[in-house]
């Protein structure tokens, strides 16, 4: 049973500004690309890691990296979903994939575990959290408050089967998947 994660850093970062697109900026003295990398290389159950890049990013990934080695570094696409396409292609035998926003720095290993042990028996499992804010709907005028007992965060990692992950994509035809 090999188990990839698959690390998306292909993004521009232009709604958190910066001088680099975030994922490559630095916490802790770390940038958020390499956090995310050393919690998956830290697991005992992750076999390989492939980082995701945008177009012209494969050197500021490796050093964003800063001496971290992972399996693969590919290029992306102009939307996340290209760039999930590109992290799966490179992991032709791959039978779990879990894939991830390099941006989110920090991932517990219990999460990596429960995602895992979901795959047991489902296709497919993702971390969510329930709705603690308040919602409300309108364009610029606080409006009618959304009802949140039934709305949750979807969080990465996302964990798949392969075969179901790779065949949801070869099928998809509809607008570009966000996650």
């Amino acid at each position: 049973m090999t188990i990839t994660a698959i690390i998306v850093a292909a993004g521009k970062g232009e709604r958190a500004g910066g001088a680099v697109p975030k994922q490559y900026a630095t916490l802790g003295g770390k940038s958020l690309l390499a956090h995310a990398v050393t919690a998956f290389a830290a697991h005992q159950a992750i076999d390989r890691i492939i980082v995701v890049v945008g177009e012209g990013q494969a050197d500021l990934a490796v050093a964003a990296l800063g001496g971290l080695v992972v399996d693969h570094i590919v290029v992306g696409g102009a939307e996340r979903q290209q760039s999930v396409a590109a992290g799966i292609a490179a992991a032709p035998d791959a039978d779990m994939l879990l894939i991830h926003d390099a941006a989110r720095p920090f991932i517990p290993p219990l999460v990596i575990d429960r995602l895992i042990a979901a795959l047991a028996d489902q296709d497919g499992a993702v971390p969510a959290l329930r709705m603690a804010d308040t919602l409300a709907r309108g364009p610029a005028i606080l409006g009618d408050v959304v009802d949140r007992t039934d709305l949750f965060r979807i969080q990465t990692p996302q964990a798949f089967r392969a075969e179901v992950i790779r065949a949801a994509h070869r099928q998809w035809s509809g607008p570009a998947a966000t996650d």
